[in-house]
């Protein structure tokens, strides 16, 4: 896991990377600590780091996707000739679950963008970056974290999507326009929003506080489900 995950930091694929490392993180919790020859990846330990994840909560889509990369790493030594096929993933699931729609209305996106919430900065940031996704038809957060200045070609953001490499362009509307006039001063000089700060120095950590506060909002809006970065997506 350790070379493969050297391997993609190397190739460019950092996002990729941080998978890998995330699953090896959550495998060694299981294994509390303790390395695992390949020769004693077992059906029987799959199985049981299956229940494990279950009993953290976990979604049936998490687990096969911790699985799915164990998987792809257990097969790359079988194919470097390191292990024998044994098929240790063959009895847990490693299937995609289809998940539930996340869209909200537009009374409630009416409500939020309307919302004073001039109390607290962090919590009216987090509404705008959840409004700025909106109405860049859904742009994912890690995307819009890594926006800079360059992204603004004349009369449109054209960027590519971290996930795909896909390019993506979209008209600069006043809505647009306006947020990003509210926050190019407290950028860092690199980056078109504050999202990655001394505070929170990488995107997971930048992310993971985009949603404590989003679901601060919720709470004082009383929805009935938090609103999510991705909740703007759908």
């Amino acid at each position: 896991m350790q070379v493969n995950i050297a391997s993609l930091r190397q190739s460019g694929k950092l996002r990729t990377s941080e998978t890998y490392r995330a699953t090896l993180n959550s495998f060694m919790k299981f294994m509390d600590g303790k390395d695992v020859l390949l020769s004693n990846m077992d059906a029987e330990l799959m199985m049981g780091y299956e229940t494990y994840l279950k009993e953290q909560g976990a979604s049936m889509n998490t687990v096969s996707f911790y699985m799915r990369i164990l998987r792809a790493t257990y097969n790359r030594a079988v194919d470097k000739g390191v292990i024998r096929q044994r098929f240790p993933f063959k009895h847990v699931y490693t299937g995609v679950e289809k998940t539930v729609k996340r869209a909200i209305s537009f009374k409630v996106i009416r409500q939020l963008k309307e919302m004073d919430l001039s109390h607290s900065q962090s919590m009216e940031f987090a509404r705008d970056m959840f409004m700025f996704s909106f109405y860049a038809r859904g742009m994912a957060f890690i995307d819009l974290a890594y926006l800079t200045k360059e992204n603004i070609q004349g009369e449109y953001i054209i960027y590519r999507r971290h996930k795909t490499g896909q390019e993506l362009s979209i008209k600069l509307e006043i809505c647009l326009k306006t947020i990003i006039d509210r926050y190019s001063h407290n950028s860092n000089g690199t980056f078109l929003f504050p999202v990655l700060s001394e505070s929170t120095q990488n995107y997971d950590s930048a992310l993971r506080l985009h949603n404590i506060h989003l679901k601060k909002i919720s709470g004082f809006m009383g929805l009935p489900k938090p609103l999510t970065s991705y909740v703007a997506r759908h």
